[in-house]
């Protein structure tokens, strides 16, 4: 496998959130966009990620007693800024692929937000991705 570079496997056009939306309308997006995770933007600069397990663990259980207005009234009032992971591990667009998947092994995580030099968000490499690319590299040989 040659040296391949995050810029080349990212996803470039990145659904970004505030962190000020409310967590039902998060929770609609990764569901209609297929998706699991969400970089957080704040005047164009990145401040956090959310997951699709972060939201699903901010809403309440099954076996809550509240009724279906309560719980929509409560869940549309919790912000993303509560739940999500501030200063999240990014990776630079310049790096390797094999710099993205050992940090994502090391810190258990299946996708980092990529930087450019300037420190601009400019896309997100998942392990989604990675597969492409090794299954890509496989088809080749």
């Amino acid at each position: 496998m040659k040296h391949e570079y995050v810029k080349d496997w990212m996803t470039r056009d990145v659904l970004t959130i505030n962190p000020d939306m409310a967590l039902p309308e998060v929770h609609r997006l990764m569901t209609e966009n297929n998706i699991r995770r969400l970089p957080v933007v704040n005047h164009d600069r990145l401040v956090g990620i959310v997951t699709l397990g972060d939201v699903r663990e901010a809403e309440p259980s099954d076996a809550t007693s509240l009724s279906i207005w309560e719980l929509n009234y409560l869940l549309s009032r919790l912000k993303v800024d509560k739940i999500m992971t501030v200063e999240p591990r990014v990776i630079n667009q310049d790096a390797t692929i094999k710099d993205a998947s050992k940090m994502m092994l090391d810190y258990k995580i299946s996708g980092l937000p990529v930087l450019d030099n300037s420190g601009n968000l400019v896309g997100i490499i998942t392990e989604s991705d990675i597969f492409r690319m090794v299954v890509q590299d496989w088809h080749s040989d």
